[in-house]
């Protein structure tokens, strides 16, 4: 072991679920983030052998004493100086929000450049999927610390506890709920039979759209939240890292249930994630704090 700096420090440390088969958390974003040049640090939450939605199966979760101490492990690493950027999604349980945050604080103190991306993965239209003490430990210890944070319209509702019935509330919501840059996935489409990511910072509000495609779905966040940290992390302006990112997943998407698939097919589509061709419809959108068109 040595403590020297890779020439190039742009890893990534991602820390969500582990299938064994399918393309969903850690499966989807560390191959997107490996696929567009990022070393990856892999921290299992907990591991499956495919996603609950294809049925009942067995979860295999760190005891927590265990997952923290992988975390301190991490926390001294000799390499800490390669880490660009942090992405955290589905926890196995609550207690992993302190280690993780405890390791977001530490890594942010080494580099101060690190973006933190917390995807809070909790729920959808149906409801929370996960215990409420997990949700709780997300909003209460994860949010705070991130810069970016990219959840979809139901988990943002649960989050600040706000009706969303329109892009405004949704824009309203993301400019309270913690993270100076919030992506929110399944937002309101302006046109029919779409669907649509809107991106709300404290001054700027975007809206890509695309028409809707009946599909995998899985893992669909897990690869937004990682393409869209990779981009911010190569520099590009915030309409160019949205455009990207929407285009990329609805392009992988359309394609995978275009073959009849299951899962996504990153493996096969892996040119979709670094150069999409799929077309969006991008809008600016009055931001809440100005009153006028941004």
């Amino acid at each position: 072991m040595t403590g020297s700096v890779a020439p190039s420090s742009n890893a990534v440390i991602v820390i969500s679920s582990h299938v064994v088969r399918g393309s969903v958390g850690n499966r989807a974003a560390v191959f997107a983030l490996e696929t567009l040049g990022h070393p990856v640090w892999a921290v299992p939450t907990v591991i499956l052998p495919w996603h609950p939605g294809h049925g009942p199966a067995k979860r295999i979760v760190p005891e927590p004493q265990q997952f923290d101490d992988l975390i301190a492990d991490l926390e001294r690493a000799p390499w800490l100086g390669e880490v660009s950027g942090i992405m955290s999604g589905y926890l196995g349980n609550s207690a992993q929000a302190e280690s993780v945050a405890r390791l977001v604080e530490t890594v942010k103190t080494r580099n101060k450049g690190v973006l933190y991306l917390c995807d809070p993965v909790i729920g959808d239209e149906k409801g929370l999927y996960v215990p409420e003490a997990t949700a709780n430990a997300i909003r209460d210890e994860l949010m705070p610390l991130a810069d970016i944070s990219t959840p979809n319209r139901f988990e943002l509702a649960w989050l600040t506890g706000a009706e969303l019935p329109d892009n405004k509330a949704i824009m309203q919501a993301a400019l309270h709920a913690g993270p100076g840059t919030m992506l929110v996935t399944s937002a309101h489409p302006m046109i029919a039979g779409g669907t649509g990511n809107l991106l709300v910072t404290h001054s700027l509000a975007l809206l890509a759209e695309h028409r809707l495609v009946v599909g995998p779905t899985n893992g669909l966040g897990d690869l937004t939240s990682a393409l869209f940290l990779a981009r911010m992390l190569a520099g590009l302006d915030l309409e160019q890292v949205l455009q990207r990112t929407t285009a990329s997943v609805f392009e992988i998407m359309a394609r995978s249930a275009k073959r009849g698939a299951d899962e996504l097919m990153l493996e096969a589509d892996a040119s979709s994630l670094s150069t999409p061709m799929a077309m969006t419809q991008m809008r600016r959108l009055v931001h809440p704090s100005k009153g006028i068109r941004a």
